[in-house]
């Protein structure tokens, strides 16, 4: 059996020009990145006409667990399959991190015969948008600190920066450090921290920002520090604007690559969805679809953080509304929720199906309470039953979601046809979609959180620790307290406790900090134990990557 690298490799693509030109796009307009990766010029994606037509899938998942559920593998091959039974599907997904490709998670790329390619320079450099925006990052942190070294006219408050710096890598010995070492021409001593390029408001102001224009604007308005009257200094203040935007000139602008089987796929942006906004660029999603007839999107991690963040910020702040979501689910993961070791979870458990339920059946009553009619997709494995999944299907439908199994992995888009014929029934119902958001941006921000915390993850009740408690005020009477809330909280389960899989109940979310991204325009609330900078593990995934004397890369995934 092929490693996902290995079907990457030997697969037979297309040059990225022939794949634009089947989407309609002039390939005279495209800004090449080798043969089979390209960017689309934000000129000549205003000039595109909307399509009044297309419709969006978000394909979301229950929360994540060691035995994996292949969301994106899910999106590029209902994707392949959509395109099999007629339709111009297009995606629009995240690019990787290069913290999880080297970490634990490896890279976003899908799986098996659901890829997008090229596969290794999508996980690794790609074209070069999230190191523009760690450079972009950076540039703020030094203009920072070159203004206190230089007589500081702002009477910037050292002990009060809230920029931070980033790098696009799992470094837990960033976590907390001390800039400026020794003072005089070295700079100002100052405690520093640092957090991953995903978690990073540039990378979120990136992914959200409509043009060159609303970007610049939200540069403009990050506040980072407090001047030592207790105001806050912004990025336009420093003078650093035009000089940020300058570095993300070609970030801004979305890549086209393609799936193994052709489709098109606009990877653009990669913000974490468990302590960031986790959706790909508004700019990419705009294009997809202009081009598209159906456009296949993803959210991070589980529904309660990806799919919740991009309905109530992202939809929210784009003014779009998904007609359909796909909800991924996997026998095996069902059992872990039941509290199955990993190394069983192969053996048949109908009981053990049973008990995982639980957790599915939350995020369909969640997406359902959106107004979205759920489609949910069980990523099938050699080893589930045809009991076991009728399980699955007997408890999704008795919640009023549709239900189809998917061998996208061993079969790409022939894997996927039932899923597809699904979405298209649904979509073809045409019922008009209204927002309906989890809060209303005038709520309180105990409001929004007390909202999400009952509504979303099932929470009796929310504890707002004194120093979050002080900031969420501060910030209220600074005139922030009608922005959306981001919370960060663990991926792994519904409540702020790694360890309660399935679907805790009466349990108390607890909040201790809060943080002002002015210019992504939310505010971040952090919860439980979640940190901003991830550390690598015991057998970190960089240690089985290796390269040969033909540049041949191995063990990526």
């Amino acid at each position: 059996m092929l490693s996902d690298i290995e079907i990457a490799q030997n697969a037979k693509v297309s040059p990225i020009t022939n794949v634009a030109e089947h989407l309609g796009v002039d390939t005279d307009k495209l800004e090449l990145y080798g043969k089979y990766k390209a960017k689309l010029p934000l000129d000549y994606i205003e000039s595109l006409p909307d399509n009044p037509n297309a419709k969006l899938i978000l394909v979301t998942a229950m929360n994540p667990t060691p035995a994996g559920e292949g969301k994106t593998t899910i999106s590029i091959g209902l994707a392949q399959a959509l395109k099999l039974v007629g339709k111009k599907s297009v995606l629009a997904l995240r690019e990787p991190s290069l913290g999880p490709v080297f970490g634990v998670k490896g890279g976003a790329c899908g799986g098996g015969y659901s890829q997008v390619v090229p596969m290794e320079d999508i996980n690794l450099h790609f074209t070069g948008d999230i190191h523009a925006i760690t450079t972009a990052n950076n540039l703020l942190a030094a203009l920072i600190d070159n203004h206190l070294y230089q007589g500081n006219s702002l009477n910037i408050d050292k002990d009060r920066i809230l920029w931070k710096r980033c790098l696009d890598m799992n470094d837990r010995c960033l976590r907390a450090v001390t800039v400026g070492i020794g003072g005089g021409t070295k700079g100002v001593t100052r405690p520093e921290i640092f957090q991953i390029t995903a978690a990073s408001e540039i990378m979120a102001i990136l992914c959200l920002a409509k043009d060159i224009d609303d970007l610049k604007t939200r540069i403009d308005r990050i506040a980072v520090a407090y001047d030592t009257d207790g105001n806050l200094i912004t990025a336009g203040q420093l003078g650093a604007t035009g000089a940020i935007a300058t570095c993300l000139k070609d970030a801004i602008s979305p890549n086209l690559v393609q799936s193994l089987e052709g489709v098109p796929a606009f990877v653009h942006g990669g913000p974490f969805a468990n302590i960031s906004h986790g959706c790909n660029t508004c700019i990419a999603t705009k294009t997809a679809l202009k081009l598209g007839d159906v456009i296949i999107t993803e959210a991070g991690f589980g529904a309660d953080l990806g799919a919740e963040k991009f309905l109530d910020i992202k939809c929210r702040n784009l003014g779009i509304w998904p007609d359909l979501t796909v909800l991924v689910t996997t026998v095996r993961s069902l059992k872990y929720n039941a509290g199955v070791p990993k190394d069983k979870l192969s053996e048949p458990n109908p009981e053990a199906v049973k008990a995982g339920l639980a957790n599915v059946i939350k995020h369909i009553k969640n997406l359902k309470a959106f107004g979205l009619p759920v489609l949910v997709a069980s990523n099938r494995f050699l080893t589930d039953t045809e009991e076991e999944l009728a399980l699955v299907k007997e408890a999704c439908l008795a919640e009023g979601a549709e239900f189809a199994p998917a061998e996208i992995f061993a079969k790409g888009g022939e894997g996927g046809i039932e899923l597809a014929n699904k979405a298209v029934s649904i979509l073809e119902k045409n019922t008009p979609r209204k927002p309906t958001f989890t809060y209303e941006l005038t709520d309180s921000v105990e409001e929004k959180i007390a909202k999400i915390a009952t509504k979303i993850y099932g929470a009796a009740k929310v504890d707002i620790l004194p120093e979050a408690a002080a900031k969420i005020k501060e910030f209220t009477d600074k005139g922030y307290g009608n922005l959306p809330v981001c919370i960060a909280k663990t991926q792994y389960s519904l409540s702020d406790d790694p360890k309660k899989l399935g679907n805790p109940e009466g349990f108390t979310l607890t909040v201790r900090d809060c943080f002002l991204s002015a210019g992504a325009g939310y505010l971040v609330i952090l919860t439980g134990t979640i940190v901003t900078m991830p550390g690598l593990p015991p057998h970190p995934a960089a240690m089985d990557i290796d390269i040969d004397d033909n540049g041949v890369i191995t063990g990526l995934f």
